[in-house]
């Protein structure tokens, strides 16, 4: 009995040690995990997080100085809203485990389940909370692109509601079809290396509903409505320009010759597109202007985002050259025949230029960049732009009715538009009682 107490007694205490020693665990957890990757991504994902303040500055300076802090409050309210949003229920319907192509379920609820070792199916070398992270920049940064369409008069309370029900039921179900293993647009053989449909389309065809769902600004056809700032514009740019690295050759999901790859690509079509735009305008009006050069680097950078990791250098600089004049003509003709407010030109820049750079995609893929693509219809291959119009077709589609609905109900219940007075007085002090330039306590002068 004696020897048997000794052997039970040395069992107890060797299993006390090892359980609280937590090597073999670690071990298997940084196996697979590849710390290059998980740097770079770290990286990545801190490079798509400012894209957002970014936009806020690029924003924030195209409006009028009664309106600035709105579009940075918009901003930054997106950023809050969406990470707590995509943890509780954004991240689990985008990238769960599929329910018939259409959605992810359940599973991964509040990021249950969801822990430090990768998940082979998305992202085989870090880990998948960090895939979590980098992914969540995405959604924020889409939300906020739609805040350009409806400046200066959307209810802050309205506005929302409307970040909530757009990102879970637009943005999510989006993110699930085209990325997802399983969603209905990846099995079709579709192509979005980093969001070309899923953050461009989508926001640029939902802002133009809600630009014509809230309607016009009251003085949009009384005066010439300048952007207050520009040189605040003009760092937004540059601060979105950088976030973009991150934003593509982060897509790629691990630092290599892929990642390389995007990088160029991104960097020389937003450089051809910024050149384009200058020349149209010079062409158009005798003179280039900093915004159009602004507006031409976002529009060479929304467009290269569905192409970054399948086109060469080459085709990069032909996307660049050519999305630029598309998207001044929907900026600056197209916009002023047909009426309608975009305020910030969230369509005629994000919509088109999503658009073009999907079809694009598929005529100038190469599975020479990329073997895990497609060749495109220039390379012999039309099934890639048939994939590719049903992609951007589904995504219009889905984005007009859900964005239609939504706007709809919020409207019947808070209302969607600031009263004319509030508009007026302008948002900086009718929602948020703050002046941008004179700050004091405004609350009592707005009540």
């Amino acid at each position: 009995m004696n020897l048997w107490k000794r052997y039970g007694l040395l069992l107890v205490v060797t299993l006390t040690l090892t359980a609280g020693i937590p090597v073999s665990a670690g071990a298997a957890q940084t196996a697979a995990v590849d710390t290059g990757d998980t740097s770079f991504i770290f990286i990545c994902t801190g490079l798509v997080m400012i894209m957002t303040p970014g936009l806020a500055l690029f924003y924030g300076g195209m409006v009028r100085r009664k309106n600035v802090l709105s579009i940075l409050m918009q901003c930054f309210t997106v950023m809050a809203l969406v990470s707590v949003q995509w943890v509780l229920l954004g991240y689990t319907l985008a990238f769960g485990p599929d329910t018939g192509g259409i959605i992810g379920n359940l599973h991964w609820l509040g990021l249950h389940g969801v822990g430090f070792e990768p998940n082979p199916e998305l992202a085989a070398t870090i880990p998948h909370q960090l895939f979590v992270l980098f992914q969540m920049m995405f959604a924020i940064i889409t939300a906020a692109l739609i805040t350009g369409a409806f400046a200066e008069r959307m209810r802050f309370t309205a506005f929302i509601g409307f970040i909530l029900l757009w990102t879970t039921l637009v943005y999510d179900p989006l993110a699930h079809w085209v990325w997802a293993p399983g969603g209905w647009l990846r099995e079709l053989g579709a192509l979005d290396f980093a969001g070309g449909t899923v953050v461009h389309i989508s926001s640029g065809i939902s802002g133009l509903v809600a630009a014509l769902a809230i309607g016009k600004r009251i003085t949009h056809t009384q005066e010439v409505l300048l952007p207050h700032n520009l040189p605040m514009t003009m760092i937004g740019a540059g601060i979105l320009w950088l976030g973009w690295y991150g934003f593509n050759a982060g897509s790629a999901l691990a630092s290599g010759s892929l990642a390389t790859s995007a990088f160029v690509a991104t960097n020389t079509s937003a450089a051809a597109a910024a050149i384009s735009w200058m020349a149209a305008e010079w062409l158009h009006h005798g003179k280039p202007t900093a915004l159009g050069a602004a507006s031409g680097v976002i529009a060479g950078l929304v467009a290269i985002t569905p192409a970054a990791g399948f086109v060469t250098p080459i085709s990069s600089i032909f996307i660049g050259l050519f999305v630029s004049p598309l998207c001044y003509c929907a900026v600056s003709m197209v916009k002023q025949r047909l009426g309608y407010d975009d305020a910030l030109d969230a369509f005629g820049i994000h919509g088109v230029g999503g658009i073009f750079g999907a079809l694009a995609t598929g005529l100038l893929a190469s599975k020479s960049v990329n073997p895990a693509g497609a060749d495109g219809l220039l390379l012999g291959n039309p099934q890639l732009f048939v994939a590719q119009l049903v992609a951007v077709a589904a995504t219009c589609l889905f984005a007009v009715i859900v964005t239609g609905i939504i706007l709809k109900v919020l409207d019947h219940l808070v209302g969607l538009r600031v009263a004319e007075e509030d508009e007026e007085a302008g948002l900086d002090i009718s929602q948020h009682g703050e002046d941008a330039y004179c700050y004091t306590d405004l609350s009592a002068t707005a009540e």
